[in-house]
């Protein structure tokens, strides 16, 4: 239905979505139904759609018109191919925003800068923790995106982040920040709201008068630790890249991890492990060599994991493919518009994922 009415209108300037995934699989069934919209907006009718109540869908109606040379349009386009399509059907797009474009959802982001939204910029205007407002992005025309922290939105401290455990104890300030130091952030996102530890690592990237320009480096819960190794999500997804430039033609979609203990007999036997299930692009098997090729990467970037390895207290690293689409069914599992953790712990979403693995 969103697709619909926004292919009506040419003149769009702007895609915006409140996570990249969500756009991502926008344009997936874009790819998927475009001969079905294309006849809609042909037709000017409203294809039947059982989840909107009939009256919605009468008053949708009412407002649509046949349009037979947008509908051209669109198959013309759509039978070219889908790389920049979005520009294609949309030729004063200026930008695509999106709220959250760090963590996980990057990898969203690289992909539709390849693909469907080639040639626009991503800019994610507002940094967000636990429904609290802390900071916006002052740089669209930048890659990655940075934010300025706004001190009156909410009241933050922070950890230092120190190179050996345990952490200091005591926080610090705003106006006692360091460039270049990680800290974790401690916030009280409203008068009479508990102070918590928000589970988010910042970077300070530099200042903006004297106000902290920050970067999100993890999130503290999301490491992987089945003997004490704690490897950070950003760890991790580093190795998984690498891999993956190893597999000739294979482009990484998305990926999960899980802890072997958490699937209990269906994990195999043998000494608790990492299982991660990857969905690919231009790949649709792997060799057990390039499987390999992960945990060999992850041994060499990661000494902890390495020396467990050595020890044989960890075991191999196990690596499934899932079905092209699984990842999209699995935020349909987990609900927007919070980002879908990497790192699974429940295991309804672990059995889930685990039904669409193809080899």
């Amino acid at each position: 239905l969103q697709l619909l009415v926004a292919l009506r209108e040419r003149g769009l300037r702007v895609l915006e979505a409140a996570l990249p995934s969500e756009l991502f699989d926008a344009l997936a069934t874009l790819r998927a139904d475009w001969p079905s919209l294309a006849d809609d907006l042909e037709l000017g009718w409203l294809s039947p759609c059982p989840e909107l109540p009939v009256d919605a869908q009468h008053r949708l109606q009412a407002l649509l018109a046949p349009d037979a040379a947008r509908a051209a349009e669109l198959r013309a386009e759509c039978t070219r191919g889908f790389e920049g399509i979005a520009r294609r059907l949309w030729p004063q797009l200026q930008v695509v925003v999106v709220g959250t474009a760090h963590g996980g959802e990057q990898l969203y982001c690289e992909a539709l800068q390849q693909g469907d939204c080639k040639g626009l910029p991503i800019y994610c205007p507002f940094y967000q923790v636990n429904g609290a407002l802390l900071g916006m992005n002052l740089w669209p025309e930048e890659p990655s995106p940075r934010f300025l922290l706004c001190p009156d939105w909410a009241f933050c401290e922070f950890l230092p982040c120190a190179a050996t455990e345990p952490p200091p104890a005591a926080t610090v300030l705003l106006g006692e920040l360091w460039e270049g130091r990680d800290y974790e952030l401690v916030l009280t996102a409203q008068p009479g709201h508990c102070r918590r530890r928000a589970g988010e690592v910042l970077r300070v990237s530099g200042f903006h008068g004297q106000c902290p320009v920050v970067q999100p480096v993890r999130r503290e819960a999301q490491t992987l630790s089945v003997r004490g190794e704690r490897v950070p999500e950003e760890r991790f997804v580093r190795s998984l890249r690498r891999a993956v430039a190893m597999w000739p033609g294979a482009r990484l979609v998305d990926y999960v991890c899980a802890e072997s203990a958490l699937l209990g007999a269906s994990s195999g036997a043998g000494a608790p492990h990492y299982q991660v299930f990857v969905e690919l692009q231009g790949l649709r098997d792997l060799s057990e060599e390039q499987r390999s090729k992960l945990d060999r990467c992850l041994q060499e970037d990661f000494p902890t994991y390495k020396s467990f390895r050595f020890k044989g207290s960890i075991g191999t690293l196990r690596l499934h493919l899932v079905a092209p689409g699984a990842f999209a069914q699995l935020r349909e599992v987990t609900g927007h518009p919070q980002p879908m953790p990497r790192l699974l712990r429940d295991r309804r979403l672990l059995s889930a994922i685990q039904s669409s693995v193809i080899s």
